[in-house]
């Protein structure tokens, strides 16, 4: 299973508005561990950066001025995500963004999810931890995961981010809430992405207790039994 854990930074908020891409990162995973072969670029955007996105991610119109453009590496981009499953958080927004990119090149590559398929891990922690905050860093404070390089965004740190971040979420019993609520989809899509073990018949060996061990347990139950009034679970169980 190959999965590219993706983040963009942009000029702006919205595509509809001009707004473009100015760096792509990506993370590989196969088989839920990193490979070390990433991808990353920073992108001329022919355009002025807002001032607030630049104040999120630190990143200048002046140190991109001699950076490519997208249409110069899109053919490296799309040979690395082709049949990848891409794991983004907050999906539409990276989406929307590499689709409008793709769109100003004449449609000669399609859309994105013509070559990958997405994953959205904001709907995922949304759908695990309902009326909570799931923002990346919000996830990391969940998780544990150390952000503390993280005091401006950037695709390729993000993506790294994300990448432990995605592991934490999908490696475990993960769905199940304090109430005892199993969020059926949410465990779905964790064990969907847990390796199978590979399971082998064995021989078991059973040791069973002696009677000086039976009569030490016993003597145990009566301790519990005087200590809690004459309630024993252990034996109430046993009935």
């Amino acid at each position: 299973m190959r999965q590219i854990v993706l983040d963009t930074e942009t000029t702006g908020l919205e595509p509809e508005q001009g707004h473009r891409i100015i760096e792509v990162g990506c993370v590989e995973l196969v088989d839920r561990r990193p490979t070390g072969r990433n991808f990353h670029q920073y992108l001329q955007p022919d355009r002025e950066i807002d001032g607030r996105a630049e104040e999120v991610h630190g990143i200048s119109n002046a140190f991109l001025a001699d950076k490519p453009r997208f249409a110069d590496v899109v053919d490296d981009l799309l040979a690395y995500l082709e049949g990848a499953e891409l794991v983004i958080h907050n999906a539409p927004f990276d989406t929307g963004f590499l689709n409008a990119e793709l769109s100003r090149l004449g449609g000669r590559w399609g859309r994105l999810e013509d070559h990958c398929t997405v994953l959205d891990t904001l709907g995922l922690a949304r759908r695990m931890h309902p009326g909570q905050r799931n923002s990346l860093d919000a996830l990391c404070t969940r998780y544990r995961i150390d952000n503390s390089r993280r005091d401006k965004h950037g695709a390729l740190l993000d993506a790294e981010i994300l990448a432990d971040v995605y592991l934490a979420m999908t490696g475990g019993q993960v769905a199940l809430s304090l109430d005892g609520q199993v969020d059926p989809e949410a465990m779905g899509a964790a064990q969907a992405a847990r390796p199978r073990p590979v399971l082998q018949a064995v021989g078991l060996c059973v040791v069973r207790a002696t009677e000086e061990e039976l009569a030490a347990h016993e003597r145990r139950l009566e301790a519990i039994a005087k200590a809690s009034g004459g309630v024993c679970l252990w034996r109430a169980s046993d009935n």
